[in-house]
């Protein structure tokens, strides 16, 4: 595997000047050879003058969070990170690769979750090059590279946990999303740990039941919802209930029996419990009457 190696180039600016000197230098020597009709002269000045000129290609601009890839016919010899003008041998070929953050979002995924419930996913990756000569050399396009393999992470993710937890302790896609997000980020990271990528931040963006199924998972929400509200309910009345028998009793306003009791647990659930305002009924007559 090729790792990056980092190479000091030199500072352009002292460079300008020198091969501006000779440039002018050399020119004024062409002249002089042909006025004095020198051709040795002359054509030593022009061979020169070539030189110079090739000289010239080995300018270049790195530009903040930017890297130069230096490739000497094909063989790698280092990354220049330092940014501004730099003159290196005017034979590297010298290739920029960004190290800025980036960040993308995956396209709408259909996947089936761990109970086989088809979800409609996306995340959103970010990202960034730590690694330049893993990044062009080890993969053939580091940026389709990050996209295909992020995408591909999301569905084995997405495949392996449940859309909602049905039990308890159980880790899912709606209910525990910091969680799910760092499951993410490692799973795109050992992806593209081989391309020099280094993960920043992966989160699910999107998140539903597919078309064909969102009204029946909806219906079922609502019945869970519905479940879990009546069971709220009952408790509460229950509660109230016991501790109106226990006030009752400790302060001796009425003696029941448990016939009696059993009638008010009755009326005052289905007062507590029922959907209606309940009716209320005022008896006239004695206790058992």
């Amino acid at each position: 595997m090729i790792t990056e190696v980092r190479r000091r180039v030199a500072s352009g600016y002292p460079f300008l000047a020198i091969l501006f000197v000779l440039q002018a230098g050399l020119i004024y020597g062409v002249v002089r050879a042909l006025m004095v009709q020198n051709i040795t002269g002359t054509i030593l000045a022009i061979i020169a003058s070539l030189a110079v000129l090739v000289c010239w290609f080995g300018f270049f601009m790195v530009h903040p969070n930017e890297t130069k890839v230096l490739q000497l016919f094909g063989k790698y010899v280092g990354s220049a990170h330092d940014s501004g003008l730099r003159w290196a041998n005017p034979f590297f070929s010298k290739m920029a690769v960004s190290v800025r953050v980036r960040n993308f979002e995956s396209g709408v995924l259909k996947v089936n979750d761990s109970s086989g419930n088809p979800i409609e996913i996306a995340a959103v990756v970010v990202w960034r090059v730590v690694d330049t000569a893993e990044a062009v050399f080890e993969v053939d396009d580091y940026d389709s590279f990050v996209h295909i393999q992020s995408e591909a992470a999301l569905r084995n993710l997405a495949s392996s946990h449940p859309y909602e937890a049905h039990n308890d302790g159980e880790v899912a896609l709606r209910s525990d999303p910091a969680i799910i997000a760092e499951r993410l980020k490692k799973e795109v990271q050992a992806r593209l740990d081989q391309a020099g990528m280094e993960v920043i931040e992966a989160r699910i963006s999107h998140l539903a039941y597919a078309q064909e199924i969102a009204s029946a998972m909806l219906k079922r929400q609502q019945a869970q919802a519905i479940v879990a509200a009546r069971r709220t309910i009952v408790e509460g009345a229950v509660g109230m209930v016991q501790m109106a028998l226990e006030e009752i009793d400790r302060h001796k306003i009425v003696e029941l029996d448990e016939e009696r009791k059993a009638a008010m647990v009755s009326n005052l659930l289905v007062v507590l419990c029922g959907e209606e305002n309940a009716q209320p009924v005022i008896n006239t007559g004695s206790l058992y009457s």
